[in-house]
């Protein structure tokens, strides 16, 4: 009987949600909901020094806002808890211990001056940066170089010291990946790493296996940037568990920026976001935008992360979240690096808007006008409005210059693109359609455009030349919906109002 699939999210509380990690969550996400499996978010907060306050907190906010909730974690709870690492802290030290009695671990007491003494003494030509490997271990203070008396009086007089893993010489460590099939190592190059910190702390190493053990995780998928670590982790599964309970890995694909791996400073340099949602760091108060903020819908970033390295080998590229978990495949994960493509990704907001029915829109849209201190009273002409301009949105940002002129009206208006070619006959003319308009009976788009063109050809006028200035009359500028469509929508009064009212501004 195969395992249930049970899969993790591991993230460390130290900053803004990065978007490689937000794939890594869908990936994660995509396959546990293929699979009937369980999708689990654990807290990796050893290294207490990084720790920021906050992001825990963010991470969920995050997630939930896209859409990405897990079924088992810190705030969900769940059987295999706790799923903070610095609240099960005891479980880790037990492992280490066995680890060092099966001689595959040592205690190591250098003090910091005695390892950098080592960086530089050991230094060459052929190795600039010497680490504490199976050729330097021998010369240092630890557990394998110090008789056993002395070794007892340093524990019992609580002297500060690690717990480091014995890598093995000359032994080639495989493992099958998922995305790039056979991986290999040679042990010899890898160093001697910590696993239990002097602080009673696990370092990743040590904390990621066992946690995977305890919490049953049938299938690891991680960045490429932990690849180097997969021997380590290996020869722990095989000591502490053995090879046959290990999970299922597969290492994903960097995202690449403009510069190679996409970073934070990438955002700010070229001016899209990298997060997914604003943070805004404790120390320094800088703000990093996010991709909600941006205006972007949740579905649509879901849908760009999700081909950021993925397809499903057919030429489609708008998918829903249930048509990403019926199709999602790792195996078709490329192992190359995926780029960001900015501009794709604000077509696949511009496609997710357009898609988008006004009801499933207007909360989002209601939020961004009020907040500017627009009113809107009636909810059914929101909804219209929605649907009248949502095509021409790329963000949701957009939605207030390309609607708020329904709701209020103009301010200012777009002299340069009227007052050029403003004359006697087209004031003449809009006073005639003033008195049109309040005669009219049937205020539609269709008998408006009707009797705006027929005014226009009795007074020898070309419709086009009269239709920017009733826009910009309208809306204050060159943009919008069809202006008749505007007319209709806010009424009667209202057009004839800022018809007058921009005559005045037209002939000062």
């Amino acid at each position: 009987m195969s395992k249930k699939v049970r899969v993790r999210f591991a993230p460390s509380p130290t900053g803004g949600l990065h978007l490689g990690g937000v794939r890594t969550v869908l990936y994660n996400y995509l396959f546990a909901k293929k699979n009937n499996g369980d999708f689990i978010l654990r807290i990796e907060d050893t290294d207490q020094a990084r720790y920021v306050p906050g992001a825990e907190q963010y991470i969920f906010d995050c997630l939930k806002w896209a859409g990405l909730e897990p079924d088992e974690s810190p705030l969900h709870g769940g059987e295999y808890g706790p799923y903070r690492q610095s609240e099960r802290k005891e479980i880790y030290r037990q492992y280490a211990e066995q680890l060092i009695k099966d001689g595959q671990a040592y205690y190591a007491f250098d003090t910091p001056e005695e390892l950098e003494k080592m960086r530089q003494d050991f230094k060459t030509e052929q190795n600039p940066s010497p680490q504490y490997d199976h050729s330097i271990r021998m010369k240092m203070r630890n557990s394998l170089t110090i008789p056993a008396e002395e070794i007892k009086k340093l524990l019992n007089t609580n002297t500060r010291y690690v717990i480091r893993i014995k890598m093995p010489e000359h032994e080639t460590v495989s493992f099958t990946d998922m995305i790039r099939r056979e991986v290999s190592f040679d042990t010899s190059v890898v160093d001697d790493k910590v696993l239990l910190k002097a602080d009673g702390m696990p370092t990743y190493h040590l904390a990621v296996v066992v946690d995977d053990y305890l919490m049953k995780i049938s299938h690891a998928f991680r960045g490429e940037e932990w690849l180097p670590s997969a021997p380590v982790h290996i020869l722990l599964w095989k000591y502490l568990f053995g090879l046959n309970a290990m999970p299922q890995w597969a290492h994903l694909p960097l995202i690449l920026g403009p510069n190679g791996k996409l970073s934070k400073r990438d955002g700010a340099r070229y001016g899209f976001p990298v997060f997914a949602m604003n943070w805004t760091d404790p120390k320094t108060g800088e703000l990093t935008e996010g991709f909600k903020e941006k205006g972007f819908l949740p579905e649509a970033f879901i849908n760009l992360l999700a081909l950021l390295g993925w397809n499903d080998g057919t030429e489609q590229e708008i998918f829903t979240k249930e048509e990403l978990i019926g199709k999602f495949s790792i195996e078709r994960v490329h192992s190359g690096g995926a780029k960001f493509d900015y501009e794709k990704a604000k077509w696949f907001n511009h496609e997710w808007i357009k898609r988008t029915e006004a009801g499933l829109l207007k909360s989002g849209v209601r939020n961004l006008v009020t907040a500017k201190g627009v009113i809107i009273s009636e909810e059914a002409l929101l909804e219209k409005v929605i649907d009248l301009v949502k095509d021409r949105c790329t963000f949701l940002t957009d939605f207030y210059d390309q609607s708020v002129f329904f709701f209020k009206t103009p301010e200012q208006y777009d002299l340069n693109a009227v007052k050029p070619k403003w004359n006697e006959a087209k004031q003449l003319f809009f006073t005639e359609v003033i008195r049109d308009f309040e005669l009219n009976n049937d205020w539609k788009e269709a008998v408006l455009e009707k009797d705006f063109k027929e005014i226009a050809a009795a007074n020898h006028i070309k419709p086009g030349d009269v239709l920017l200035p009733f826009r910009v009359m309208l809306v204050g500028g060159k943009f919008g919906p069809g202006v008749f469509d505007i007319a209709e929508i806010i009424g009667k009064k209202e057009t004839i109002n800022r018809i007058k009212k921009a005559l005045d501004a037209f002939n000062n």
